[in-house]
C-alpha cells in the first residue's frame, strides 16, 4: 500500500489559523477576563481587601505630580499640556485594583500622544523618549496589574502591542532617546513572567483547596454511606431474629394449640410462608449491603447484657471506667438495645485514642419512656500524649446515625475541664421512635 508523502500544511490553512488568533488576540485585548471584583476581594481580613485600593491610591498620589513635574521642568512642555498628559497617564491607575485592562487602554494611547507632543521641544541629551522615566515606571505597574488578573494570550497581547508602538516611535524619531523602548521591552516581559507567575500559583492554590473541600465531603459523605450500611447489617439480624420467631411459632400453632378449625390452620400456614418469604428476602438485601463479598458475624448482636463485659475489657486495657447501670430498665427494643451498647462502646474507643489514660463514667438510665445513655470523661491522665490527635469523626457519625434510626436526640461536646461528654436519649416506646 502506497503513502502519500506528508508534505507542508497549505498555505489556506495556515493562514485561517493566523487570522484565528488574531481574533482570538483582539478579542482578549478587548475583553477582560475577569469580572471587575478588586483584586483580593476574597480575602478573609478587611486590611487584605482594602489594601490593593490603598495600593492604587498612592501610585497615583506619586505618579499624577511627578509626571507633570517631568513633563514641565526636564522636557519644557508648557503646563496646561503638561497637566492634560500627566492626568492622562497617571490618573488611570486608579483603574488598576479591578480594571486593569481598561486602564491599559487609556494609559498607553496617552503614553503615545505624549511621546509624539515631545517630538515638538527641543531634545536634551540626557532626555528619556519615547517613554518617560515617570511613565516608563508606571507602565511597569500596569503590566504587573495585568499579569495578575488576564490570562497569558492577553499578557502576551499587551507586551507585543506596547512593544511595537514603541518600535514604531523610535522609527519615526530614531536619532531621539536614549533606550527606553528596550528597557520597557525588557522589564515589561519579566514583571508580566512574575505577575503571571503569581497568577497561576493562586489558581492552583484556589483550586487544590476547593478540590480538598470536595474530597472532604466526599469522605464525609462515604463515612455516612459506610455507617448506615453497617448498621443497616447489624439490624438485619435483630429483625431475622424475630422473623424466624414468627415462623416457627406459625408453624407450630396448629400442633400446640389443639381443636383449631381449618381456616385459622391455614391463617397460620399463610403467616408462615409470608415471614419466610419476608426473611429470604432480606437475606438478598444484606448480600447487596455485604460489599466485601463476606459472609459476615454470626455471633448474636451485643445489647445491654454486655456493657459490664465492655467496660472490664475497656479497664484492662488501662481506662480506669466505671458503669452505673440501672437494675430495671423495663422492655428494651432490640434496635435500642443494639444502638445503646454500640453508643457506649465507639465513646469508650474515642476515650482510649484521644484521651488516654482519662477517668470515664458509663450511665445507662430509663426515665419517663426513654433510655438515657451518658458517657463522660475528664482530660487526659498524660497530656499531650493522645494515640490520635485529629479524629476523623467516623464515631460520631455512626452515633448520630443511630440515634436518628432510634428518633431519640444526642448532645456530645467538650467539658470546662476539658474533658469530653456523650449523651443520647432513646425512645422505649416504638411508637416513639422514627418512621
Amino acid at each position: 500500500m502506497s503513502t502519500s508523502p506528508v508534505g507542508p500544511p497549505p498555505a489556506d490553512g495556515l493562514v485561517s489559523a493566523a487570522r484565528r488568533n488574531l481574533r482570538e488576540l483582539a478579542h482578549g485585548l478587548s475583553h477582560a477576563s475577569h469580572p471587575p471584583t478588586p483584586l483580593l476581594a476574597g480575602a478573609p481580613k478587611r486590611w487584605q481587601r482594602l489594601l490593593p485600593y490603598g495600593v492604587v491610591l498612592a501610585l497615583t498620589a506619586i505618579f499624577l505630580p511627578v509626571t507633570i513635574t517631568v513633563l514641565t521642568t526636564q522636557y519644557g512642555m508648557p503646563g496646561a499640556l503638561a497637566g492634560a498628559l500627566g492626568a492622562a497617564q497617571a490618573a488611570p491607575l486608579l483603574m488598576l485594583a479591578h480594571r486593569p485592562l481598561q486602564a491599559w487602554w487609556i494609559i498607553f494611547p496617552a503614553d503615545v500622544v505624549g511621546a509624539l507632543a515631545l517630538l515638538a521641544q527641543p531634545a536634551g541629551p540626557h532626555d528619556a523618549w519615547p517613554w518617560t522615566p515617570p511613565a516608563l515606571i508606571a507602565c511597569l505597574f500596569l503590566l504587573l496589574a495585568l499579569g495578575l488578573r488576564e490570562t497569558r494570550r492577553t499578557v502576551i497581547g499587551v507586551w507585543a502591542v506596547t512593544s511595537a508602538g514603541g518600535v514604531a516611535l523610535h522609527l519615526i524619531a530614531p536619532g531621539r532617546g536614549d533606550g527606553s523602548v528596550l528597557l520597557l521591552a525588557i522589564l515589561g516581559a519579566v514583571v508580566l513572567v512574575i505577575g503571571a507567575a503569581v497568577r497561576e500559583r493562586g489558581e492552583a492554590t484556589r483550586r487544590l483547596a476547593e478540590q480538598e473541600t470536595i474530597s472532604e465531603a466526599e469522605r464525609a459523605r462515604r463515612t455516612l454511606l459506610e455507617e448506615r450500611t453497617r448498621i443497616a447489617r447489624e439490624l438485619h439480624d435483630v429483625v431475622a431474629h424475630h422473623m424466624s420467631v414468627i415462623t416457627v411459632q406459625a408453624d407450630s400453632a396448629p400442633y400446640r394449640i389443639s381443636g383449631l378449625p381449618p381456616a385459622a390452620q391455614e391463617e397460620f400456614t399463610a403467616i408462615a410462608t409470608a415471614a419466610r418469604e419476608s426473611l429470604s428476602e432480606m437475606r438478598r438485601l444484606l448480600s447487596v449491603l455485604r460489599s466485601d463479598g463476606g459472609e459476615g458475624d454470626r455471633a448474636p448482636q451485643p445489647g445491654l447484657d454486655r456493657l459490664q463485659q465492655l467496660v472490664e475489657a475497656t479497664v484492662r486495657a488501662g481506662l480506669p471506667a466505671e458503669l452505673s447501670l440501672a437494675a430495671e430498665l423495663g422492655e428494651v427494643p432490640s434496635a435500642v438495645d443494639l444502638s445503646a451498647y454500640r453508643i457506649v462502646q465507639e465513646a469508650l474507643a474515642n476515650v482510649v485514642r484521644h484521651a488516654p489514660g482519662a477517668r470515664t463514667r458509663v450511665s445507662v438510665r430509663a426515665s419517663r419512656g426513654h433510655l438515657n445513655v451518658l458517657v463522660v470523661n475528664g482530660p487526659a491522665a498524660r497530656p499531650g500524649s493522645p494515640l490520635e490527635t485529629s479524629g476523623t469523626g467516623h464515631g460520631l457519625v455512626g452515633m448520630r446515625e443511630r440515634v436518628r434510626l432510634t428518633g431519640g436526640t444526642l448532645d456530645t461536646g467538650p467539658l470546662p475541664d476539658g474533658g469530653f461528654r456523650v449523651a443520647a436519649r432513646l425512645p422505649l416506646s416504638p411508637a416513639q421512635g422514627a418512621p
